[in-house]
């Protein structure tokens, strides 16, 4: 009772604290309405000056130089607050975060019901938090589903939800996220998929963000009946899109796509490909699907290859590879990878809590890179990591958690 009376207090100093930084980002919203009014009239008047320059005096030359230091002035003022802004909301995610491995810790051992009326504080403040992120990206990211970037240029810290939906950390092997090109009516559906095994055997929708975390699925579609079929999966890297679970066919080794609606199974050969090279993290990694704002990718390694990665582009309609880059990285070193814009990233282990993106293969160039962006992965050991470009956010499935990240670009 100590504990919980301990959360609640903590909720309500939380939820004082978004209250506020709402409050700010809808000041910011404002504020940047008229900084890009003062830009546009500036830029309309400088435009005039360039045509007719002995039309000008010195003196309003001079004024026009002034207005533009204010400007600069004012956007480095906003840049500021923005800048406090985001580290208050990661420290409020950070204190989230702390409530709920409380929770699930009291929720396993004590009285469930009693645990429930805070969980549903909690839950309440994580949705709260998640409409002033959205917002806050709104306003200072608003190109979701555009490429013109350079790139990734920082990852947050770790957003931990909660444990898997089993509340259980013997759950090690699964995954989860939202479908990266959803269906209307299912934009804010989640997913989930977890097993003690390697076998994906299951998997379970959510409609939104808080049934997932009061695990109230909207239906289980199960992979494995005895005696009438089998569909199941083998390792972790399967997304969803457009209403479809791609993963790793178990047995023959194919790549499969199953109708979370009709329940039905398509299953096709990647070529040349082979099971013989797994990631890091885990055995039996060997197709990887990754989904990103150019379409669907796997990624998987070959005889021919030496156990380099291999890059597919698959045609949807057709489920089938259509096109296929090669790479000079080893798959076996690599921790996982990912797909933004057509780039390829390759992450690897520094050390028990920091992970690294040390490779990117351009698929629009041809062109591979050598970088070092390092981000805190919670635990040890991961075996899901996937980019949704619906969010712009990395799902990661870590030790049995939910966790995800916001991404910053160049």
């Amino acid at each position: 009772m100590g504990e919980l009376i301990s959360l609640e207090n903590t909720v309500v100093e939380i939820n004082h604290k978004l209250e506020i930084e709402i409050n700010k980002v809808e000041r910011y919203e404002v504020q940047l309405q008229v900084y890009v009014e003062k830009i546009v009239n500036l830029t309309a008047f400088i435009v005039l000056m360039e045509t007719d320059p002995d039309s000008y005096s010195e003196l309003q030359i001079e004024e026009v130089l002034i207005k533009i230091k204010q400007v600069e002035a004012l956007i480095v003022e906003l840049q500021a607050s923005i800048h406090i802004t985001s580290s208050v909301l990661i420290t409020i995610q950070q204190q989230i975060t702390v409530i709920i491995s409380v929770l699930t810790r009291l929720e396993i051992t004590y009285d469930k019901n009693l645990v429930l009326v805070t969980r549903r504080e909690y839950i309440k403040l994580q949705q709260k938090l998640v409409e002033c992120e959205r917002r806050h990206n709104e306003i200072f990211n608003p190109n979701i589903g555009v490429c013109s970037h350079g790139g990734i240029k920082r990852i947050s810290k770790p957003i931990i939800s909660q444990l898997n939906a089993n509340l259980n950390a013997g759950f090690k092997y699964g995954g989860w996220g939202k479908d990266s090109s959803p269906l209307s009516g299912s934009e804010e559906m989640y997913w989930y998929a977890g097993s003690s095994d390697l076998l994906l055997s299951k998997i379970s929708l959510y409609g939104d963000y808080y049934k997932l975390i009061m695990r109230q699925a909207l239906r289980t579609n199960e992979l494995y009946k005895v005696y009438k079929y089998d569909y199941r999966g083998s390792g972790n890297n399967y997304i969803v899109r457009s209403n479809a679970l791609y993963y790793q066919f178990n047995n023959p080794f194919k790549m499969a796509k199953y109708n979370l609606t009709s329940s039905t199974v398509v299953a096709e050969v990647v070529p040349e490909a082979t099971n013989r090279f797994s990631y890091h993290y885990s055995s039996n990694q060997n197709l990887d699907f990754a989904a990103d704002e150019s379409g669907l990718w796997v990624t998987y390694a070959t005889e021919a290859s030496k156990g380099k990665l291999v890059l597919g582009k698959i045609d949807e309609d057709l489920f089938e590879v259509q096109r296929v880059w090669h790479t000079s990285v080893f798959k076996p070193s690599v921790g996982n990878t990912f797909m933004i814009c057509g780039v390829l990233y390759a992450t690897r282990s520094v050390d028990s809590k920091t992970e690294e993106i040390f490779y990117t293969f351009d698929t629009r160039t041809g062109q591979e890179k050598h970088v070092s962006i390092q981000f805190e992965k919670f635990q040890d050991l991961y075996v899901y990591l996937d980019y949704n470009p619906t969010d712009q956010k990395l799902y990661m499935y870590n030790n049995g958690y939910y966790v995800n990240y916001h991404l910053w670009f160049n």
